[in-house]
């Protein structure tokens, strides 16, 4: 895992692209602890720079930007391409001789068989790379099949920037801070900005699948070499539940068996839940070793997996360590998010996430993760609860569903907080009730079930008159795949959005803030192709996860799959009220809201008024404006 950076000028030469190629790479040297570099050519106007976290071969014939053998392409890249053996095998029968052992210069040996685009499509693996070929003068810039791995991009100046995170092209000398409003309106709406814009006008992230290819004197065109909309409209396969089940399995296997290669020390989080459970076996199957595993856990009762993680780890015989969080150890944490997040982004998990990366790096360098489950096997709720509420009122007239959505808006906060209670939630989680209660509203209103789904990602607040100047016209596109069932249409689409814009991002800028490499071998191509080839009824079952759950049964007691769904979140709204209230007084204090001039005064000052009085809970809303203005005084204003 590293850091990737680089300056191409499209009209030509360039006194000393190197030097500023590696100025831009050093603001990543949290991503790449381990070594710096840089390449450039002068007369063509190409800088590559790169920071390296060493992870596979960790001699200097691993260092990069790395040359092909024949010296066409130079190459800066950032990830893992897990079936790099199987592939140097198949190109050293074709004639292909290897001076180290790295993936890297695997790579660099596949683009001069089979050229950047088709060799490309043979990568098992995450990555984001820049890689230049001196013989047409032309780069190419590429991101893995599901965005694992970020890389953003601009033209400033008439020469492409790109890197890893946005910081890397905010030093650029001739970067221009322009903010981008709709970006500010869609980041409260969604906690992240989505894919392709960034906060900034004019700066982009190449989307997951997508090659971008620029020549000298040419424009930049976008090429997808994957479709996840194609992949998700697949016709089903015949076969029974215990042939995908063994299938499954088996390529589960596969997966988590390539992610093992390493020349350092590994590990896994694990939560407890389905999917980190279900790696952590799989790991233990392939290892003759105790797996280290790694668990964050929560004072709040309400909140805290840490005892199932336990029991899993005892059954499986791993090497476990936890570390619990409380609001005091939040507290000192939440002046330094914006130092691991350069764009704003605002899931309150990447407190934990940030947490539970720093304690495993200090026992091991790479960590796999168990995320990717929710989005591929069916296990959020909301997707089986939207489908069985429009099932009953889908059918109404559009006026009459909007009024029970109206009259669900006025019920007071505290009495829904109150019945909550009453059937056994505790008072954080109760709390949130109001914040679903007002998503649900909206999708009772949506003119078909698309749409409500669409209401029900808004997890922040879609009061675009919050920020004065935006017409609220970003927003992710919809996944066009048609397909004839809403669960399967609201899966592919947190996959193609939520998936790499959230939860990957979160996991990428949390565990690379302390140089932590974390793999994630439930979003295996492969294994995403295979599900998504099966029938939904097969590819679901008959209760959320069942076919993972099939695998899980072959290693663990079926019993410890069956638990209730925590997920990794904070009690932000107590929090908010207690010992982050004096930080977040702050940071929404009048006169800081009109240095930043992005949002306006009186609402945000009436959202936290209502908010700290409980007359209704805005924590989500509340946490999104928390991290822009934490952002804009990090980044903006510093």
């Amino acid at each position: 895992m590293c850091g990737i950076t680089g300056v191409f000028h499209l009209s030509g030469s360039e006194r000393d692209p190197a030097a500023t190629a590696l100025a831009m790479a050093d603001t990543l040297a949290h991503r790449g602890p381990d070594g710096r570099g840089a390449w450039g050519d002068a007369a063509a106007g190409i800088g590559l720079g790169h920071r390296r976290l060493a992870i596979i071969d960790l001699t200097e014939t691993g260092a990069q930007p790395m040359h092909s053998a024949d010296g066409r392409y130079v190459i800066t890249y950032n990830g893992e391409v897990y079936n790099f053996r199987e592939l140097r095998r198949e190109l050293e029968a074709r004639g292909r001789v290897f001076r180290g052992t790295s993936d890297t210069e695997v790579m660099l040996a596949a683009f001069g068989e089979w050229g950047v685009a088709q060799a490309v499509t043979r990568f098992a693996g995450m990555f984001a790379f820049a890689v230049f070929d001196r013989q047409s003068r032309t780069l190419h810039l590429v991101r893995d099949r599901i965005g694992v791995k970020p890389l953003y991009w601009t033209i400033n100046g008439g020469a492409v920037l790109f890197g890893s995170e946005l910081r890397a092209l905010m030093a650029h000398p001739s970067f221009r801070k322009e903010v981008d409003r709709e970006a500010v309106a869609a980041f409260l709406r969604y906690s992240y900005v989505p894919t392709p814009a960034t906060i900034f006008r004019g700066v982009h992230k190449l989307p997951p699948g997508c090659i971008l290819t620029v020549a000298a004197g040419g424009e930049p065109s976008i090429a997808p070499y994957w479709r996840l909309s194609e992949v998700v409209a697949q016709p089903g396969r015949d076969m029974s539940a215990n042939e995908a089940a063994e299938s499954l399995n088996e390529l589960l296997l596969q997966a988590v068996r390539q992610r093992l290669i390493a020349d350092v020390p590994l590990g896994a989080f694990l939560s407890g839940g389905l999917d980190s459970s279900t790696v952590v076996a799989l790991m233990q199957a392939c290892s003759n070793r105790p797996v280290r595993t790694f668990t964050i856990g929560f004072r709040e009762q309400a909140y805290d997996e840490s005892s199932y993680a336990r029991e899993v780890g005892g059954k499986l015989g791993t090497e476990h360590t936890e570390l619990m969080l409380d609001e005091k150890s939040a507290l000192p944490l939440v002046g330094n998010i914006a130092d691991w997040f350069d764009e704003p982004f605002a899931d309150s998990s990447q407190l934990p996430t940030y947490l539970v990366s720093q304690m495993t790096r200090q026992h091991v360098t790479v960590a796999l993760s168990g995320d990717g489950g929710d989005e591929l096997f069916g296990g959020y709720p909301k997707y089986e609860m939207l489908a069985a509420t429009w099932r009953r009122v889908g059918m109404l007239p559009r006026g009459l569903r909007a009024a029970f959505g109206g009259a669900l808006r006025l019920m007071p906060e505290r009495a829904l907080a109150a019945g909550a209670g009453m059937i056994g939630l505790d008072r954080g989680r109760a709390q949130r009730i109001g914040e679903k209660r007002r998503r649900l509203a909206a999708a009772l209103g949506a003119a078909d079930s698309d749409e409500a789904a669409a209401a029900t990602d808004i997890v922040g607040t879609d009061q675009t008159e919050l920020v004065p100047g935006a017409a609220g016209s970003l927003r992710p596109q919809r996944l066009a795949a048609h397909l004839p069932d809403l669960v399967s249409r609201m899966q592919a689409q947190d996959m193609a959005t939520y998936l790499p814009d959230d939860i990957l991002t979160k996991v990428d800028r949390c565990s690379m803030a302390v140089s932590l490499e974390s793999r994630e071998p439930l979003l295996d191509h492969r294994v995403v192709e295979f599900v998504w080839s099966l029938p939904a009824p097969l590819r679901r079952g008959r209760e959320p996860k069942a076919l993972l759950k099939s695998v899980f049964a072959r290693y663990l007691p079926p019993a410890m799959a069956e638990r209730p769904k925590r997920g990794f979140s904070v009690p932000l709204g107590q929090w908010l009220c207690g010992p982050l209230r004096g930080w977040a007084e702050d940071l929404l204090a009048p006169d800081k809201l009109a240095t930043d001039g992005l949002l306006d005064i009186g609402g945000v000052r009436t959202l936290w008024q209502r908010h700290l009085t409980n007359r209704e809970q805005n924590a989500t809303a509340l946490w999104n404006i928390l991290m822009l203005r934490a952002w804009s005084e990090r980044w903006l204003n510093p």
